[in-house]
């Protein structure tokens, strides 16, 4: 009974998410209300609010971090950490990228062209850093940790900011890869 009321959370946060993100791309995000969103997917507007708190979650919650963090955790411990986080992202981007291209495509776009989702993402960067500070740790994440997971980060941003700027036109696991690659190298490509 359990499984099958999981599962029917997840269709439902799923189902949210998909009209949020078609109504967004079709009416724009400020013009979408929550009880359009919740209508187009067969819910309440108190339903919406039970998986999403603010209108800006619909598209920037996800499951991730938690992800991103067992993968970083998941390799070898005698990679780098810039090696390890790399690996982590591209692999589990990569797995997101090749179920739903064109929906993380919009997603990231609206991420980043939508003011108050970008200062949402901005905020949740800090999140992310120290999560990814602590799963390359050998304990507490240290401030070296956290340059290198804030480094890090940067180059994924830069990667998805160049994805978004190119339409999609490249492959965002290259992308991926040339970002990491000029951190490494410590020159522009």
């Amino acid at each position: 009974m359990a499984d099958w009321r999981e599962r029917k959370k997840a269709l439902t946060r799923q189902r949210l998410q998909e009209q949020a993100l078609r109504l967004f791309v079709e009416h724009g995000y400020e013009a979408t209300t929550v009880a359009r969103i919740a209508a187009a997917a067969g819910v309440s507007h108190m339903t919406f609010f039970r998986y999403f708190p603010t209108k800006e979650d619909v598209v920037l919650s996800d499951s991730y971090d938690p992800l991103l963090v067992a993968a970083i955790r998941a390799r070898p411990a005698t990679e780098g950490p810039v090696t390890r986080i790399h690996g982590a992202v591209r692999d589990g981007l990569g797995v997101i990228y090749a179920a739903d291209r064109d929906a993380l495509l919009e997603r990231v776009r609206l991420a980043l062209r939508t003011p108050a989702l970008r200062a949402r993402l901005w905020e949740n960067q800090f999140a992310t850093r120290d999560l990814l500070a602590e799963a390359v740790s050998e304990g507490a994440p240290t401030f070296g940790t956290r340059v290198l997971a804030s480094v890090c980060l940067a180059a994924l941003t830069s990667a998805l900011e160049e994805w978004v700027a190119d339409d999609g036109a490249a492959e965002l696991p290259d992308l991926i890869d040339d970002a990491f690659r000029a951190l490494a190298d410590g020159r522009s490509t």
